[in-house]
């Protein structure tokens, strides 16, 4: 801070902030008649609260005058073209897919005595895990659903009702047509959505002896998802789009090999 002089405290060595005058109210003040206050204010004529400081007689022109200014960010390294990497849409469908499997009573813990009457059957779902490719003008899509299966049932001759259960998965695979995709495209997915679970007791089996029975339940889950191909292309100044790899279409062959 600045030493203020003993005689009047808005003096110092870097000079006045204001003159005398408007320590006095004079009409030199920088509250003076450019005041935003007419003089019809309800405010005392003389109140520095009329007082505009537009007209500051300041010894420092800056001191009414702040121009702050952030400094300027500097690139790390500058640009090679004007050219941008971007992601275009092949395109985006909305997807079912279905996961079901047939279940014998034998697979359930404890074992559905062949002949038990299904009372109920309960399933409840799981994590999911999905393995997507593509292939020219398609997306397939192959995974697993966990499920736990819950089984009330009445044994033969039986009079209260007894449940068992199984812990397994469901498969599932879909296979969705996408006209222009290419195996070098990306494939964008959401985690699917569970929108239904079917069950129906008395479905065929076929054992592994060969023989065929309907003590079995069918277990079925449809899965709702969106599926959204892109491919990476370049886009200049102007509008003008060229593939990232313009052979990314053509079939995969074994290249030719030479002996010079």
């Amino acid at each position: 801070m600045g030493n203020f002089g003993k005689n009047n405290p808005m003096h110092s060595n870097w000079g006045s902030a204001c003159s005398d005058s408007d320590l006095g109210f004079g009409n030199d003040s920088r509250f003076g008649n450019d005041s935003r206050f007419d003089s019809h204010s309800k405010f005392d004529h003389h109140s520095k609260c009329k007082k505009s400081c537009k007209v500051c007689k300041s010894d420092d022109v800056s001191a009414c005058k702040c121009n702050f200014k952030a400094p300027e960010r500097e690139l790390a390294a500058p640009l090679n073209s004007d050219c941008v990497l971007v992601n275009s849409v092949v395109g985006s469908k909305a997807v079912q897919k279905v996961a079901e499997s047939v279940f014998p009573f034998t697979a359930f813990t404890p074992a559905i005595p062949a002949g038990s009457t299904i009372v109920s059957v309960a399933v409840v779902t799981g994590s999911i895990t999905r393995n997507t490719s593509i292939i020219r003008d398609k997306v397939v899509n192959i995974g697993l659903i966990s499920v736990t299966i819950t089984v009330t049932f009445l044994a033969p001759g039986a009079t209260t009702p007894a449940t068992a259960v199984l812990i397994t998965s469901l498969p599932f695979q879909e296979h969705t047509d996408f006209p222009g995709a290419c195996p070098e495209d990306t494939v964008i997915e959401p985690t699917p959505v569970v929108e239904g679970i079917f069950t129906q007791a008395g479905t065929p089996f076929v054992t592994g002896t060969g023989v065929v029975t309907t003590n079995a339940i069918l277990v079925k889950v449809v899965l709702r998802t969106t599926i959204t191909v892109t491919r990476q292309v370049i886009v200049d100044s102007h509008g003008g789009i060229c593939d990232v790899n313009d052979r990314r279409c053509d079939s995969p062959t074994t290249p030719p090999s030479f002996n010079f």
